[in-house]
């Protein structure tokens, strides 16, 4: 099966699997004795007030989340280009350290590491509930992407380096011009997927009392009991940011294929 009929048959399996669940939550809908007040939620998203806009309850969680997944994201890509850089360096102890940090990282709940930062390290450093969430998150998709990094730079030809070397340039430039681009090009895919899970795993902020998107509509449900309303506009909002996060990676890996 060549490229183009194996992504067609992706699709047809993609449409076809959509169709199913849409007419499987269709059918259990029906079942369901619950009054639908859809026209409730609107305003926890916006409403106007003398002809001025006001933000809802749903869309500053929403602000809350961008912002704490935005920050985790480069957060987490630091740590990840340097830790994976650690591991592939010639000193034993910053080998050591990197591989102990992505091991514990990876083999421990986020859930649990969020509550060790809030609990026991913020309020020693009295670093705040915000950024303490950014941290966490941070480091632990960090530890993943230091995986995702490595295993890209370890697949680059090592001709590529000696080439480098026989031209006299340095590490430094060697790094930024030559091994990231290419190391980016074919990583983006996977880091793009754990973007993706970052902003998922954002929602276990609510745990700290962060007024999130999950945290807002778990408040919003609790005065209200617009449960499966509110839980379904949550859902949606999380689809949205993920799904145009996914449409510009896309674009972006689309444009460094016609680069190469």
């Amino acid at each position: 099966m060549n490229r183009e009929k194996y992504a067609k048959f992706i699709k047809v399996l993609f449409f076809s699997g959509g169709l199913v669940f849409i007419l499987v939550l269709a059918a259990g809908v029906d079942t369901l004795d619950y009054n639908w007040q859809w026209y409730r939620i609107r305003p926890y998203f916006f409403s106007f007030e003398n002809g001025e806009f006001v933000r809802g309850l749903l869309l500053d969680g929403l602000v809350i989340t961008l912002k704490i997944s935005v920050l985790g994201l480069g957060l987490s890509m630091i740590l990840g280009l340097s830790s994976a850089l650690a591991r592939l360096s010639n000193f034993p102890v910053f080998r050591a350290l990197a591989w102990a940090y992505v091991e514990i990282i990876r083999n421990t709940p986020l859930l649990v590491q969020i509550f060790v930062i809030y609990f026991v390290i913020s309020p020693v450093l009295e670093i705040p509930a915000f950024a303490s969430a950014v941290i966490a998150l941070g480091i632990f998709e960090g530890a993943y992407a230091s995986e995702i990094i490595r295993s890209g730079i370890i697949n680059i030809p090592k001709g590529q380096f000696e080439a480098a070397q026989s031209i006299g340039l340095s590490p430094r430039i060697t790094y930024t011009k030559i091994i990231i681009p290419q190391m980016l090009y074919q990583t983006l895919p996977m880091l793009a997927g754990q973007s993706v899970s970052l902003i998922k795993d954002s929602a276990l902020v609510s745990t700290i009392s962060i007024y999130d998107l999950t945290m807002q509509g778990q408040k919003i449900v609790s005065e209200t009991f617009l449960t499966f309303e509110i839980w379904f506009a949550v859902a949606l909002c999380y689809l949205a940011i993920n799904a145009g996060l996914s449409f510009v990676i896309r674009r972006l890996e689309n444009k460094m294929k016609f680069v190469h």
